[in-house]
């Protein structure tokens, strides 16, 4: 089901459309937000300036940083009195993101979702449990919104109680799922080790993921646990762009269709700074389109990926950004070699011994970085076996070193030890300010 005309506009209406909002986002931006406007006038630029979009390449990038020094509110267009909604991000890395909505951004952003919805296989006829934590998180209540938009039924479970969660899958006939990946697979796991096979005892059979990304061999790794007729697709946002409604996958899995009437996406080389051309991989750059609350122009979203402009089976006519493979400050560099979580995720779950959930360790001992990872055996019959331990350890590092150019310590654990996430999964630990 396609939600919106504008999903199906041609290149030609579809840029008509962002020439315009651009020309009219920019002077917006520059005359109701002090710092923007400094930032402007820094780099030689006035909403003049704007003719065309290749004149978006001449606007300053806003960075996370620039959240940081306007804290609270200092990148917001609009007063206090006129804010209908205000989010943040989780400020796991000093203070959060405060982002914040108009009556007329909550509406756009409402539609946006419903898009994505429909886009990922929901129906008015579906029966929608939202297992993200509710709060200044905006996956939840974004979600919430889209769905009930379309007419879908939402149950807002928020995060935890795995128990429950199930009963309420099997009670009310849940046909659809909005989690994290990690969580989704914890659920399934969950409900396996109960008794229940969510093939075959409930009526789960799309999942709507988010909150992080989700590689290929984790979709298998879903279909194994949820079965082979399940649709998981995965979307895209951030809370500094509106929440989810960015983008998302449709029923053909060619990458996350982008609404581009309402968000302008660029690939950077994101060392320099330098635009690529469609096709190439670099960082994702984001320009939000007739936001009234908090506008935003060339947001480096620090997230890799590339933009792909063929036809989608869909009908869709949208641009594509191919699902996410890291982050550009993910990006581990070990002994010299660049490493992303998502390429060794990619390696460990094609093997069939263990199961999706993993950590990194990274330290330094003796002035050399040594990495060890963490695995989960499917089987704890494997346990009873050095040999074929040892023979597994040996495939595990043989396969990452064919990908990373690198060896890494590995250790195998028993199922079900490794901590589960309600939400985001942190995999990674980087130790090496800590050793020699």
């Amino acid at each position: 089901m396609i939600w919106a005309p504008e999903e199906t506009y041609s290149r030609e209406e579809i840029q008509a459309i962002q020439l315009r909002k651009l020309k009219q986002s920019v002077a917006y931006i520059y005359e109701k937000v002090p710092a923007y406007r400094e930032k402007m006038d820094k780099a030689g630029v006035k909403p003049g300036d704007i003719q065309t979009l290749k004149d978006l390449e001449k606007l300053p990038f806003t960075n996370k940083s620039d959240f940081r020094e306007n804290y609270p509110r200092g990148l917001f267009a609009r007063p206090r009195k006129e804010l209908v909604r205000v989010h943040a991000s989780s400020g796991t890395t000093g203070k959060p993101t405060i982002v914040g909505y108009t009556r007329n951004d909550m509406k756009v952003w409402t539609n946006n979702v419903s898009r994505i919805a429909c886009m990922g296989g929901a129906t008015p006829d579906d029966i929608a449990q939202i297992a993200f934590g509710y709060g200044m998180f905006t996956g939840a209540l974004g979600l919430h919104a889209g769905l009930e938009n379309i007419g879908a039924s939402v149950m807002p479970m928020s995060s935890g109680n795995t128990k429950k969660q199930i009963m309420f899958m099997q009670d009310m006939g849940t046909t659809l799922l909005v989690a994290t990946p990690s969580y989704a697979l914890y659920l399934g796991e969950s409900a396996r080790a109960m008794g229940i096979d969510p093939e075959e005892d409930l009526h789960v059979h799309i999942g709507l993921f988010g909150g992080e990304g989700m590689t290929e061999p984790m979709r298998d790794e879903m279909h194994r646990i949820w079965g082979k007729s399940f649709l998981c697709t995965q979307n895209y946002g951030m809370s500094e762009l509106c929440g989810p409604g960015v983008s998302g996958e449709c029923e053909y899995l060619q990458g996350m269709h982008v609404n581009e009437d309402w968000f302008i996406p660029e690939i950077i080389d994101p060392e320099t700074g330098e635009v690529l051309p469609p096709g190439e991989k670099g960082e994702l750059v984001v320009t939000c389109l007739g936001k009234e609350a908090l506008p935003l122009m060339r947001y480096r979203t620090k997230d890799m990926s590339r933009l792909m402009y063929e036809p989608c089976p869909c009908g869709r006519t949208t641009v594509r950004m191919e699902n996410l493979s890291g982050r550009s400050d993910d990006m581990l560099v070990i002994r010299g070699v660049n490493v992303f979580p998502t390429q060794i995720e990619e390696v460990l779950l094609q093997i069939a011994e263990i199961g999706p959930h993993y950590e990194i360790r990274v330290e330094r001992k003796n002035r050399l970085d040594v990495m060890t990872i963490t695995v989960e055996l499917i089987d704890d019959r494997l346990l009873d076996s050095y040999k074929k331990l040892e023979e597994l350890d040996v495939k595990i590092r043989k396969d990452l070193k064919a990908i990373l150019g690198l060896d890494a310590v590995i250790q195998i654990v028993a199922p079900m030890s490794l901590q589960r996430f309600e939400g985001k999964a942190k995999r990674v630990t980087d130790l090496r300010g800590e050793g020699l």
